[in-house]
């Protein structure tokens, strides 16, 4: 299950199934999906209940997908079951909100994709992380693929998804699948959200843009324009102090 509270300025999202280590099935993925992009606050942080981040998908959910997949299945069972997945980490990196990841305990597969698609992610000294589906003949299907060469190097994301091995937080860290360790990760997300929301928002798009050079130019433009003209009285008051 996924519970949700607002406090101030930062809707708290926790992934809540610590007897199954946080794995998620597709009604989890779908109450994710709206408990982040539903967020009224510019910051959504999200966490793991327990002593794992989240095992990612549910084997029980993909056991059955198999079995879906014979005869008399249904044969696209294992496809909705990857868009799903793709639709709430897709909905994770498009929200208003930033979305800060805060990685405590283990991060696994689909974990580990669900935490790519968020715009920060912080560990732990405890975080660990790893892809282990090549280990059973799967990969991640969430938009792993997609999302970890963009944060990796491209040789470190093969090396991390073809061996299934364990990446420590230091190792995470040096490979730049997360941006800091620390012991509250909670605390970075407070401190986001300090910031202007609208700001927040506009830098949130801005970086994500995937449009070509001179075009995320014109609308960085337009972005620095608009926050300038909404914000002028604060500016002014800036040179003041």
């Amino acid at each position: 299950m996924i519970r949700t509270r607002t406090d101030d300025r930062v809707r708290v999202v926790t992934i809540d199934r610590p007897e199954r280590r946080n794995a998620l099935r597709p009604e989890d993925l779908r109450a994710l999906r709206r408990a982040v992009t539903d967020a009224d606050a510019p910051v959504a942080y999200l966490r793991g209940a327990g002593d794992a981040f989240c095992a990612g998908a549910d084997l029980d959910a993909v056991a059955a997908l198999a079995d879906a997949d014979g005869p008399g299945g249904d044969a696209d069972a294992p496809a909705s079951f990857a868009r799903e997945g793709q639709r709430t980490a897709a909905a994770i990196a498009g929200a208003d909100a930033v979305v800060v990841c805060g990685v405590d305990g283990a991060a696994r597969g689909g974990g580990v994709e669900i935490a790519l698609a968020a715009d920060v992610r912080i560990a732990t000294p405890a975080a660990t992380f790893a892809e282990p589906g090549v280990e059973f003949g799967l990969f991640g299907a969430w938009g792993g693929t997609v999302r970890l060469p963009r944060v990796m190097r491209e040789g470190d994301a093969l090396d991390f998804a073809l061996s299934g091995r364990v990446l420590d937080a230091d190792e995470a860290l040096r490979t730049g699948l997360v941006s800091r360790v620390v012991d509250d990760p909670r605390a970075v997300a407070d401190a986001i959200a300090t910031g202007e929301p609208d700001a927040l928002r506009a830098i949130k798009r801005r970086v994500r843009d995937r449009r070509d050079d001179a075009t995320q130019e014109d609308a960085e433009v337009e972005a620095f324009a608009a926050l300038v003209r909404a914000h002028g009285g604060e500016i002014a008051a800036s040179r003041r102090e």
